[in-house]
């Protein structure tokens, strides 16, 4: 059986290069459905492993608490939602102080949002050092929990004091990006910049935050200020978003007590809905697998349709290698080639052209998945050994399916009518 194969494989390989045009037209269908599987698989992946760090580097025990749930549309807001309340700084306290299940709490303080404008007031923000300027900036004020809250590291100086927003003191923490735009040379501890014209000095730089795609713009232009002091200078401001960590395996407890909590507070009737928004990170992370699911199964049905025309050109490109075949089938019989040697023959062919057809498409996804980066920056991919192997066997299974007909037609041909074949 292995000599058979073997024989079989090169005889196949001989037919593939002295029709190399025909042999490529046949599975043409075969390399776009493969390559489309690859390069949306590689996208699927890298843009989950992107949002897993992306939340992962928050914390997978951190809760989102805003005036309205996290994503929401202003455009798709009703009566009710536009009319909330903000959150307090108050709320934050009786969090800390009133759910058992949880260990930090942290709130900013920033303008508050109308639902009728465009931009967050963040669009409008600048800062500036000399000549430099950022815009587009997360800019508010924080009480010191916020980096054990959102797990957010200090890679050079350090986070403000209690000492620093009691007494309401113009020091601020810094993005990354903001660091590399303002001090190429990482040294911005000391140094002063402006934000909507009010100065602070660089006393930290925070880590970079993970991920690429998901991430929002302003996730590394932080500009990071004491609660006190933020209110200082803007004590209009009464926006508030709140983050709380739970204990460790205690996040669905916390969100409860924090919820029952916000509801009294907030003097919510028992037969209405919240009016305010808590969501986790594992919330965030399942709407967008709802996305990617329906994402994969669109590609399936494109990958499907690729492979499906790439095995009726099989079929019938194997049909007419039967018929331009038809005196070298009745040798073999003639000689003692049984109906099983014929139909493994001819089944080996359609499954070497569709294999070699689905390496192509590998190749090709492969590339594009490569490519796709340098085009845009921002769009991580990474190719799953599982999505090369399963693309290779699907390609080879539909040279496997497509070509049973034309080989057991083969194996029928009567080998005293196949030798009078001209």
């Amino acid at each position: 059986m292995r000599m058979h194969f073997g024989e079989n494989s090169r005889m196949a390989l001989v037919t593939v290069r002295e029709h190399k045009t025909r042999s490529f037209l046949t599975v043409l269908g075969v390399v776009i459905g493969v390559a489309a599987m690859i390069f949306v698989a590689s996208i699927l992946v890298g843009v989950s492993r992107d949002v897993e760090g992306y939340l992962d580097d928050y914390g997978t025990n951190t809760l989102f608490i805003f005036r309205w749930d996290m994503g929401i549309s202003f455009g798709r807001m009703n009566a009710e939602q536009r009319m909330r309340k903000p959150l307090t700084l108050e709320d934050a306290k009786a969090i800390q102080d009133e759910c058992p299940h949880v260990k930090y709490v942290t709130a900013e303080l920033f303008p508050r949002i109308n639902p009728d404008q465009r931009e967050g007031p963040g669009a409008l923000q600048v800062a500036r050092y000399g000549s430099k300027e950022i815009s587009n900036l997360d800019y508010s004020g924080a009480t010191t929990s916020y980096p054990d809250v959102y797990n957010a590291h200090v890679s050079q100086g350090r986070f403000f004091t209690e000492f620093e927003d009691s007494h309401s003191m113009d020091v601020a923490v810094i993005g990354d990006e903001i660091d590399k735009n303002f001090f190429p040379a990482h040294d911005g501890l000391g140094k002063t910049i402006s934000v909507d014209g009010v100065a602070y000095q660089v006393i930290g730089v925070l880590e970079k935050r993970k991920g690429q795609l998901f991430k929002d713009e302003t996730a590394d232009r932080v500009v990071k200020v004491p609660y006190n002091a933020y209110h200082k200078h803007f004590p209009a401001a009464d926006e508030h978003f709140l983050g709380a960590e739970a204990y460790a395996g205690f996040k669905d407890a916390a969100e409860d007590e924090i919820r029952g909590l916000l509801r009294r507070r907030r003097n919510v009737p028992f037969d209405k809905p919240d009016n305010f928004g808590l969501s986790t990170a594992e919330a965030i992370a399942d709407q967008f697998r709802q996305i990617m699911s329906t994402v994969a199964l669109m590609t399936i049905v494109v990958s499907s349709i690729g492979l499906l025309v790439g095995g009726v050109g099989v079929m019938n490109i194997m049909l007419m290698s039967v018929t331009e075949r038809t005196h070298e089938i009745g040798i073999r019989k003639a000689i003692g080639a049984r109906r099983g040697d014929v139909v493994r023959q001819f089944l080996t062919e359609a499954v070497v052209l569709t294999g070699l057809g689905g390496l192509v498409g590998v190749l090709l996804g492969v590339a594009a998945s490569a490519a796709l980066p340098l085009i845009f920056p921002s769009m991580p991919t990474s190719v799953p050994i599982w999505a090369v192997v399963a693309a290779v066997l699907m390609a080879m299974s539909v040279g496997l399916f497509f070509g049973i007909y034309p080989a057991v037609k083969a194996s029928r041909l009567d080998p005293v009518e196949a030798l009078r074949y001209e």
